[in-house]
């Protein structure tokens, strides 16, 4: 399955946010061109944006499946509640592309999507793709000792991202998954991918 997103770059060197239809189509188009492909499985909105009128947003996906670019569309990083409305959205008028998937980050260190994520996938028929299922790379064991000078956490792009999860809480999670994998002779990032 070839999955992309679209919704947000860093073309200018900052992170931007931009869901408007006419940005969607142009990433759409743009990954499609790169890809040197006339159509990809999944096409997912990277994020809600306040600003943008969710109608908007979601035309794109009507859009991009209508005119066979892709065959199914998906969410990322929604909350419970803007999934619910997301999906509800699409299947409120006949015609409209219904949403397949919803992509959120979920982990042993992250477990927030359990709340109402996945709740509300389970009520929608979504189906859930956890992005991050090691937990920035930290179930993986590599960080139990320090900071590997070739890992994500000691790059400057990457350094605020993984270091959020190297708290005594996590180092606590990572040392019984690393006790599990012993004892089922696996690696850390094993267990991590099986329980996710």
């Amino acid at each position: 399955v070839l999955a992309t997103k679209a919704g947000v770059s860093r073309l200018r060197g900052t992170r931007e946010t931009n869901v408007s239809r006419g940005s969607l189509v142009a990433a759409l188009d743009t990954s499609l061109k790169r890809l040197r492909l006339d159509h990809i499985d999944l096409w997912q909105i990277h994020t809600w944006v306040d600003e943008t009128p969710l109608e908007e947003t979601l035309s794109a996906i009507d859009y991009a499946v209508s005119t066979g670019r892709a065959a199914y569309a998906g969410i990322s990083n929604y909350t419970g509640w803007q999934s619910a409305q997301a999906a509800t959205w699409q299947r409120a008028v006949p015609g409209r592309a219904p949403l397949a998937s919803t992509q959120v980050e979920y982990s042993l260190l992250n477990r927030n999507a359990e709340a109402e994520v996945i709740p509300a996938a389970q009520a929608l028929g979504l189906g859930v793709l956890p992005w991050s299922p090691l937990g920035r790379g930290i179930l993986t064991g590599k960080y139990r000792t320090g900071t590997p000078a070739d890992s994500r956490a000691a790059s400057p792009h990457f350094s605020n991202f993984v270091g959020r999860y190297l708290t005594e809480r996590t180092a606590h999670i990572v040392e019984a998954v690393a006790r599990a994998a012993e004892g089922l002779e696996w690696s850390p990032l094993e267990v991590a991918l099986s329980w996710v």
